[in-house]
């Protein structure tokens, strides 16, 4: 099972939060705040699963999901899609562009590692 994560979230307290209960678990995770350098930084570092805000500076997540899914060395990257905003066209929007999982803020510590989990061993 792979033990790398790469996170993308802007919201300084989220990121720290995520870090805590995936290292805590063994996971190295790699932290980025900015959409724009994302892209790069996942094909660069090839992390064992994304996590993924939906509303970033620079460039949505969801560009960055779609640009990951276009491409044949990330189209199969196991991507946990983020948002404070549960609303149906988020996620319908996320799934659409091929979403591994999606999760809305605030989330439960065990629901987070139980998914980051699940994502690196499918």
């Amino acid at each position: 099972m792979g033990r790398h994560v790469l996170l993308v979230e802007d919201e300084p307290n989220i990121t720290e939060a995520i870090r805590f209960i995936l290292a805590r678990d063994g996971w190295e995770v790699t932290a980025l705040t900015d959409g724009a350098a994302a892209e790069a930084a996942i094909r660069s570092a090839r992390p064992d699963v994304v996590i993924l805000d939906v509303m970033l500076p620079g460039r949505s997540g969801l560009d960055v999901l779609a640009a990951l899914r276009a491409d044949e060395s990330t189209c199969n990257l196991p991507v946990l899609m983020l948002t404070a905003r549960g609303q149906g066209r988020d996620r319908a929007e996320a799934e659409r562009i091929g979403a591994s999982r999606f999760m809305t803020k605030p989330f439960s510590n065990s629901e987070m590692l139980a998914t980051v989990r699940e994502l690196a061993s499918a």
